[in-house]
């Protein structure tokens, strides 16, 4: 059975929209990789607190979504993992901290550095989608 999961695509607090925040996975699957911050759904949690509660929790930042981006299939049979992501955009305010538990590492990169990195996860898609609906 699939996992219902949440992605956030984070700019800053500045408004700059063609910069994003990167999380490298401190846990499997996909450890030492680079990723959206983002994670399960709780039992009983509406999506758009889902996301807000984890990019909270590995980054330290209060997330405002302005936007949805779709949902993702992420099927990975050799890591025994399916889930479905549902996936924001939006700002992120306040100070970076990492939890060093889930994330070894966080930063800001430019949105076209990004998608030139070979993420975890479908999250190459989602960052795509979101550089797609800059420029439509």
């Amino acid at each position: 059975m699939p996992k219902a999961t949440v992605a956030a695509v984070v700019f800053p607090e500045t408004g700059n929209l063609e910069t994003v925040l990167l999380t490298r996975r401190n846990v499997v699957p996909f450890m030492g990789r680079w990723c959206l911050p983002g994670g399960h759904i709780d039992d009983y949690e509406p999506a758009a607190d889902a996301v807000q509660r984890e990019v909270f929790e590995e980054t330290g930042l209060r997330f405002e979504p302005s936007g949805f981006l779709g949902w993702f299939d992420e099927i990975f049979p050799e890591h025994r993992f399916h889930a479905v992501v549902l996936a924001f955009f939006g700002a992120g305010h306040g100070e970076l901290r990492h939890q060093p538990e889930e994330v070894a590492e966080i930063g800001w990169f430019p949105l076209d550095r990004a998608l030139s990195m070979p993420l975890a996860f479908n999250h190459n898609l989602v960052l795509q989608r979101y550089a797609d609906s800059l420029v439509s």
